[in-house]
């Protein structure tokens, strides 16, 4: 079973986080953020992975220790559900369309985590969430999930849109990175035989 449970607590945030990799793409989400329950809820939707988050963070300040430490857990969460790597896809492209957004997202669950995202927002904010934390969960989850990742809105001007098409394409992209491919279930996608060492 391809599944993982991550508890984090600091002095910021209490955060519980539970994925399977092999889902239906179920979600029960709380943060306290609503524009993040909903990007959340979609990528659990698009990736078919089941998640459930319950955060409770200092949001009196503001939200971005809430959304930072949501996209730490998830990310170690993630990593610890592919295990050894056996058998993955490993690399996965997509194109994302969201009415007049474009988001292209690639991929490598290589265990090197890096991001490049490339993403802007015409407002500081959709709602109450500032459009910033966006690249701050996008950072979080990359480099707590050891994959190099590169995220790119090629136009779009709202910036609902613009957001939730980053996190659909992370979506589908994951669910083909992370799926087993049958020709090589038994085999390590490395030339070095180990990947996330």
């Amino acid at each position: 079973m391809r599944t993982a449970s991550v508890k984090r607590k600091t002095k910021e945030t209490d955060i519980e986080v539970a994925i399977d990799l092999d889902g239906k793409g179920t979600s029960s989400i709380a943060t306290g953020i609503g524009f993040l329950d909903h990007m959340l809820d979609l990528l659990a939707r698009h990736s078919r992975i089941d998640i459930t988050v319950k955060a409770v963070g200092d949001l009196h300040i503001d939200h971005h220790h809430t959304t930072e430490d949501t996209g730490i857990a998830l990310g170690q969460a993630v990593k610890q559900a592919l295990g050894d790597m056996k058998g993955i896809t490993r690399y996965a492209d997509v194109h994302i369309p969201m009415d007049e957004a474009l988001t292209r997202v690639a991929l490598d669950i290589s265990g090197r985590p890096f991001l490049v995202f490339k993403a802007e927002f015409v407002r500081d904010k959709v709602g109450t969430f500032d459009t910033e934390l966006v690249q701050e969960w996008f950072q979080a989850f990359a480099m707590n999930a050891g994959i190099t990742l590169h995220a790119q809105c090629l136009y779009g001007t709202n910036d609902h849109h613009i957001a939730e098409s980053c996190f659909k394409a992370l979506a589908r992209a994951l669910r083909a990175a992370v799926a087993i491919d049958p020709r090589a279930k038994d085999e390590v996608p490395s030339t070095k035989g180990s990947l996330g060492s």
